[in-house]
Parts: C-alpha cells; structure tokens; sequence
C-alpha cells in the first residue's frame, strides 16, 4: 500500500521591507527584514489530515514525539485582526499587515477561503492592499511572485475550510497564546508539546483534491524559524490511519526528513538574486520510472540530485550538469525495493526535495 504523505513544503510568501513599518501603528511591530513562511502538508489523493501533533509515548514501548515550531528571535503577530487561527474575514486581508499574521491552520487562509502555494493561484481576486499609504508590495525575487500578482487565497464553490480543534495545547499552559494579537514578548519563541495537537475533525483536504496540499501554518519572524512535525494522516481504507515522525520512528510509525526544517538565514540576509528552487515529479507512485522536471529557466545553476531512504541513508547520486533550460529527467527506479523514498535535487548548495513510492 502507498505511504500518504508526499512530503512538507515550506513557501516563503513575504519579506517585509521599511515600508512596511507604516503599517506598525494599526498592525504592531514588524520587523524589516521578516520572512513570513506558509507550511503545507502534501498528501496523494484520497488521503485526509488529522492532526499535527506531539505525545508522550509508552515508557518501554514507543517514544515520544516533540512537535516544535521555533524561532531565534520572535513571532511577529498582528494586532489588529490576528488571532492563533486565520479567522479573519477576506475583507480585512487588505488591511495593514493582517496577511502576515502568524498562525495554526487545517487548510484555511483566511475564513472561508482556503490557502494554496501562490504558484497554484491563478491570480483572479488577489487582495489589492488598501491601507494607506500602501505596505505589502515588495516584489523581491527572494519570496517568488509578489502578493500583490498572487496572494495563495481562494475560494472553493461548495466547500469551506475545517476548523481547527485544539487537543492539549491551552492547559495547564496556554501555548497557542503566543499566536494571538499581540507582541508583548510572550510571543515566541518557542512552541513546544509532547501532549498536544492542532486537528480537523474528519480530516482535512486540500482544495484541489488531486495535487491535496493542506496549510497548516503561517509564521513570521525575523528570526531563523526551526519546525519538528509529526503527522497524523488518514487513509482511503475507513479507520486506517498512518503516523509520520519526523524522528525515532517506531511502533508503526514511518520517518519522514521533510518534517523538520530550518531556515537558511535571518531575514533580508537570507536574500538571494536567485529564484527559490522548485521542481516536480509525475507518475508517483510508480514501479519502474518517474518524471522529474527541474524549473532550471527560474534559476541557471549546477544541478545534481539525490535518492535517500526515509531514514536518511543515500542511495544514489547524479551530477546533471549546468541548466539554464527547464529539463524533464527520467530517473530509473525500477531496481530499488518497494517503499518510500526521498528525491533531493541540488542546485548550486540550495536543496528541495519530493516524496517517491516505488511499488
């Protein structure tokens, strides 16, 4: 049976620039130089997100599983309108800096529309900011296509978000606190619980249901960000489930090294000429080949890529020389034993990576 999660997509949707700083007297403090980050949970079709979540475990019998989200410095929260979920309204996401409100999410970017990487929107009804005078418009190569082209928000006829439901994470101590509408220095910088979890009852979908990408979070900081995730994911078996880790893996559960993650830099020194990374991989799952077409027009480089098992371990490596030209590469895994895998492409140091099943 193919394993559900394709793996965990980290979009850096904005850096805020001076200009942005007009908007701190309706919006609170942000930062010049703030990255905000969306996390999506990539899932093969017919499979549904639980819960984010960490546990306990059974002394003797199966580990504990922290689920961390983190930063060097703080959270940047919105004041205005923020809140620890995206519970704002459409017609608020043009105010001041309420787009980059940090929060926990199942899908949902703003209430009643759903999240989705700005490369997946189609530009129709993007939020025009109207705060004046005018912030969120810096159109910096760094976060790919600007907010003001694509703003990662649409609405699906038929279909609202789930919400959230919150396992653990108020009492004793209130950690979704420092995700609420304020800047007080409780915000951050350390989100941390081994018996708690952010959940969608019935399981979530992503709003196409093909590609199923599911946001879970929004987070800005200045900082260098750090997440450890572990997921809970259902199947298209009624009551199976599956429970990914991103460390120590045990009981039935799988390892995946896309649920951690760590920022390369902090803030507008993170800033690159280049174009972020980005490619993809068609016929997956697959028993003997699959596609994989590098986006090299974005970004001329050296590339190479990888295969890793989901421990970690590599198994394969291959130098594709300088691309300045999108490529379609067909990568032979017809030889590899039925399981997961790890797909890593390098380009001149910067890496993305892609989920495989081979059955």
């Amino acid at each position: 049976m193919s394993q559900g999660l394709e793996g965990v997509i980290v979009e850096k949707y904005y850096l805020s620039e001076a200009n942005d700083t007009l908007a701190n007297l309706d919006g609170g403090i942000l930062p010049v130089g703030s990255v905000t980050y969306r996390i999506f949970v990539d899932m093969l079709p017919g499979y549904t997100l639980q819960a984010c979540y960490g546990e306990p475990g059974v002394a003797g019998q199966c580990p504990s599983h922290d689920l961390k989200i983190e930063t060097t410095t703080l959270f940047f929260n919105n004041e205005d309108r923020g809140s620890v979920h995206p519970t704002y309204n459409f017609s608020s996401v043009d105010n001041n800096t309420v787009m980059l409100d940090s929060w926990l999410s199942v899908g949902a970017g703003c209430n009643g529309w759903f999240g989705i990487p700005k490369d997946d929107d189609n530009g129709v009804g993007t939020a025009v900011n109207s705060y004046t005078p005018q912030v969120l418009q810096n159109a910096n190569s760094f976060t790919g296509i600007p907010l003001t082209q694509q703003d990662g928000l649409i609405q699906v006829a038929g279909r609202t978000p789930l919400a959230v439901t919150e396992i653990g994470l108020t009492s004793p101590t209130n950690l979704l606190g420092m995700f609420d509408n304020q800047n007080d220095g409780t915000n951050g910088p350390s989100f941390v619980t081994n018996n708690g979890a952010w959940s969608a009852l019935g399981g979530a979908v992503g709003p196409d249901s093909t590609s199923n990408k599911v946001l879970i979070a929004q987070i800005t900081t200045d900082g260098i960000l750090t997440f450890e995730l572990n997921l809970q994911i259902g199947t298209p078996t009624p009551g199976l489930v599956e429970k990914f880790v991103a460390r120590n893996a045990a009981c039935g559960e799988i390892q995946d090294s896309t649920l951690l993650f760590q920022s390369s830099g902090v803030g507008l020194n993170e800033v690159s000429s280049e174009k972020p990374l980005d490619f993809s991989i068609y016929r997956n799952p697959t028993t003997d080949f699959l596609n994989m077409v590098v986006f090299a027009s974005r970004r001329p480089a050296n590339y190479s890529y990888s295969i890793y098992t989901v421990d970690g371990k590599r198994i394969e490596n291959r130098s594709l020389g300088r691309l300045t030209a999108d490529q379609t590469e067909k990568v032979d895994i017809s030889h590899l034993a039925q399981g997961t895998y790890i797909i890593e492409l390098n380009a001149d140091g910067a890496t993305a990576s892609r989920r495989v099943v081979k059955y």
